[in-house]
Parts: structure tokens; sequence; C-alpha cells
């Protein structure tokens, strides 16, 4: 091949290569003429501000809840029924206060019984708001109401527990526990009401009573010596008992057989008396017989293996012996 002489077989174009387009030439854009919509803008931007402040200033009331609004920091309104309701932007705030009852733990605390015994008391309350324009004015805030709750609590179950003695409030039996709630609930809402904290206590009740550590031992002693004292008594009492009934059945049993004894002995009498009537009937007939017949018993009683009897000849019993019944 010689140099720099042109091929024969020139490149094909690919069947399937899309040709190109030759590019048409770019024409310049006109600038956008803000002038033409500044007032659509304007209305869609007043429009989306409204709406902003409109949602921003719509709250809801709940069933469950009570709705406080403030303007400037004082209170200018309450609601409670359910509802949409809207507050002054930028002026007025709403803020939520709890409608339903709530459980509060009262702190444990150490008191002094009625006989001078120490003991650890672990108390809760049921509670709930009923005026929170009271409870705002003069609580605040549910923390201050509810730590106020607890100091009364605590007041009133150290004044009620401090009239009982130990064994009354741990002895079910001999305990006013059942009055003792509800003492310490009246109490507890009329210095609530006193005070017109806004808040009422549907319930206070114990849920453990513990002695101190160092106290605990020789409680327990103590009680395992009364329980076994108390056992003794009912084993006394049941022995005694016991004594009792069985006297009352032998003294029965004694009527019994006397009675028996009794009417045997008349049937007896009885019987005896009709045998003698038969006998004298008997031997009436034939005196004679009836005398042989008694020797002859009297022999029966008399004469054994061993008997010696030293008796005349002529003695009508030894006649008899000898055979001699003429």
């Amino acid at each position: 091949m010689e140099p720099n002489k042109p091929l024969n077989n020139p490149v094909k174009p690919n069947p399937w290569e899309k040709p190109l387009k030759p590019k048409k030439p770019k024409t310049p854009r006109e600038p956008i003429n803000f002038k033409k919509y500044w007032k659509l803008i304007t209305v869609l931007s007043l429009a989306l501000f409204a709406l902003i402040i409109l949602l921003t200033n719509v709250y809801v009331v709940k069933e469950n809840e009570y709705r406080v609004v403030r303007q400037f920091g004082e209170v200018v309104g309450i609601y409670e029924e359910p509802g949409i309701r809207m507050k002054i932007p930028f002026v007025q705030s709403v803020s939520t206060l709890p409608k339903y009852q709530m459980t509060y733990d009262v702190s444990e605390a150490e008191i002094n019984t009625k006989d001078k015994k120490r003991i650890i008391i672990d108390n809760y309350a049921v509670w709930h708001v009923v005026n929170p324009r009271e409870l705002i004015t003069n609580a605040v805030t549910i923390v201050n109401a509810e730590s106020r709750m607890e100091e009364f609590i605590y007041s009133v179950v150290r004044t009620e527990l401090g009239q009982l003695n130990y064994d009354e409030i741990i002895n079910d039996e001999n305990s006013s526990r059942g009055s003792l709630n509800d003492n310490v609930t009246a109490r507890v809402n009329e210095l609530l009401e006193k005070d017109q904290y806004g808040i009422r206590v549907v319930d206070v009740r114990m849920k453990r009573t513990d002695l101190p550590e160092e106290n605990e031992q020789s409680v327990y002693t103590r009680m395992i010596s009364e329980r076994d004292s108390t056992a003794q008594d009912y084993l006394s009492q049941g022995d005694a008992k016991k004594r009792e009934i069985e006297a009352q059945a032998d003294r029965e049993a004694q009527e019994v057989i006397a009675s028996a004894k009794k009417e045997a002995a008349l049937i007896q009498s009885e019987g005896e008396s009709e045998a003698a009537k038969i006998y004298n009937a008997s031997f009436s007939k034939d005196p004679e017989f009836y005398e042989l017949y008694r020797s002859l018993q009297s022999y029966t009683k008399t004469i054994g293996d061993d008997t010696v009897i030293i008796l005349p000849s002529d003695s009508p019993y030894a006649q008899i012996l000898s055979g001699n019944l003429e």
C-alpha cells in the first residue's frame, strides 16, 4: 500500500443509529415581569398568613380537661364544655388542667399511736379538680395543690391514728379502719374547701402500716405470745365444754338407767306377785307335796360335796334324806 493513498472502503453508516438533527439556534427569553403578578402574590401571602394565624390560635376543649385562657397573665376564661374555640392572637394564651380523677401516692410517714407505738404509714389519695379558678388563684399549679393535699392528709391521719391503739390499727377484727378512711377523706375535704384550693379528694386509703425495723421483732414476739395465750384460752374453753357435755351425758345416762331399773323392779315385783299367786293356787291343792318340794329345794342349797349334817334319826328332815317318805 502506498502512503497517503485514500482508502477505497469508506465507513458505512449504522442503520440502528438515529441521525443527528441539526440544532436550532436558541432564542433569548423575555424577562418575567413581576409587576403583573404582585397583586396575586400579595393576596396569596395575606391568605397564607391569615391561615397560619387562624390555625395557631384555634384550640379544642376535650371532655376530660379544662381549658384556661389567660390574657397578659390574667385568667379571662375557663371552658369545660367540649368544642372548638379561638383565642386572640399574640394577646391570649391557653393552658390545660385535668378534669379526670387522679391518683396521688402520699409519702411514707412515721406517727405515734395512742399507746405510744411508732408506726410507718403509706397512703394514697384519689382526687380531682372541681374549681380551676380557685386552684390557679391559691395553689397556682397542680404540683402545689398536691403538696397541700399531702400535708392535710398527713395531719389528719396522724390525728386519727393518734386516738387508736396499735392493736386496733393492725387487727381487722377490733379495728375501726373501715370508718377511719371515710373520716380522713371528709376531714381533708373540709380543710381544702376552707383554704379554697379548688380540688376535692374522692377517697384516702391506707395501703400499708409497718413498724420501724428496731421494733418489729419485739412486736412479733409479743404477738406470738398473745396468739399462744388466745389458743390456750380456746383449748381451756374446749376442755370445759367437753367436761360439761360429758357430765350432762352421764347424768342423763344415770337418769335413764335409774328409770329403767325402777321400771324393771315394778315389772319384777308384779311378776313375783303373780307367780306367788300361781304357787299358792297350785300348792294349796296338795300341801304335803308342797312341803316335800320345799324340803328338796332346801337340800340343794344346804348340802354340798363336803357338807356334814348331824340330825336326829327320827327327824323328818333326816328321814327324807334316808329315803323314808312314809
